[in-house]
């Protein structure tokens, strides 16, 4: 008779661990960082244009996992800057390098320039690990994306190199775990209803923002800085006053347009934005006033609150 043997146990699956941390988004302007976040958080934190320059301070967006939280920061675009405001914003950037467990740093699917360099130089400075993100794939041909890989590659800067549109979400299923591997072990950062640190107040004023970016050219979107004077919500809506400040009075002119044709647009487009966000109707009221050099006035911009963490 043949001695009884047990079946070999299958041993139960492993639970990978979880991890949770800080991670940066840099690079230069207008090559898809609001993008990325929006699409990473899965809900719009951060506003979008395809003008450059558009993120003026450091936006928070929390991602919630399976398996970990990645806490993103969306910041102003890196380049060389000429005026205060500008500098602050750069300076908010720069700040988030050594205050985070990880850094995506997001480039264009072209060969690395004097500006890339220039970035590269200032990452080379910390110690944290960097992510090159190659983002806008959907843009070009797969097989031209190998020398640009390999010639950031063999700058031996990068902990890996992830290809992806955040524009489409295309390869953003593999950014996340590689990602992830970065942070350390460690429970969730922020309660999982959290998407970002941001107050209703500043959420609204960057809508009116955006809308401004969307509905003008030339200088105007670069020249508006915009204040919520007044928020007071009750159970039936939520009432807003804002000031839209630019710096010369011609400016305030195109803002307004020909029989306020201009701002009401504005105001439309902010208004069914912020409804939809926040979930109630908006009475928005919107003001034009000039504040001249404002982009220059380190006072004032400390007041706006341009270039700091919030």
């Amino acid at each position: 008779m043949s001695p009884v043997v047990d079946p070999p146990s299958i041993p139960p699956a492993k639970t990978p661990p979880h991890r949770a941390g800080f991670v940066a988004i840099v690079g230069r302007p207008n090559v898809g960082k609001s993008t990325l976040m929006n699409r990473l958080v899965g809900q719009k934190v951060s506003i979008v244009s395809e003008k450059p320059q558009t993120t003026r301070n450091r936006i928070m967006g929390v991602c919630h996992l399976a398996y970990g939280q990645m806490v993103f920061f969306d910041t102003p675009g890196l380049h060389h800057a000429d005026i205060p405001l500008n500098r602050k914003m750069v300076q908010a950037a720069l700040s988030c390098l050594r205050e985070v467990d990880l850094i995506l740093y997001l480039v264009e699917p072209t060969p690395p320039s004097d500006a890339n360099r220039w970035i590269e130089a200032r990452l080379h400075r910390v110690e944290t690990p960097k992510i090159l993100v190659v983002n806008k794939m959907d843009l070009v041909h797969a097989t031209s994306l190998l020398p640009i890989l390999d010639a950031y590659h063999r700058q031996g800067l990068y902990a890996d190199l992830v290809p992806l549109s955040a524009k489409t979400g295309d390869n953003l299923s593999r950014l996340l775990p590689v990602a992830l591997a970065h942070l350390p072990e460690g429970a969730p950062l922020f309660p999982e209803d959290t998407l970002t640190d941001q107050p209703t107040r500043f959420l609204a004023s960057e809508i009116i923002r955006e809308k401004v970016i969307e509905q003008t050219r030339q200088e105007i979107p670069y020249a508006v800085a915009v204040e919520v004077e007044a928020f007071q919500e009750t159970d039936a809506r939520i009432t807003i006053r804002a000031i839209l400040f630019v710096e010369r009075d011609s400016q305030k002119g195109v803002l307004i347009g020909r029989q306020g044709r201009m701002l009401k647009e504005i105001g439309t487009h902010a208004r069914e934005a912020i409804a939809a966000l926040l979930g109630k109707p908006i009475f928005l009221g919107l003001w034009v006033k000039v504040k001249r050099e404002w982009r220059r006035d380190d006072a004032f911009l400390k007041q706006m609150g341009y270039g700091s963490t919030r």
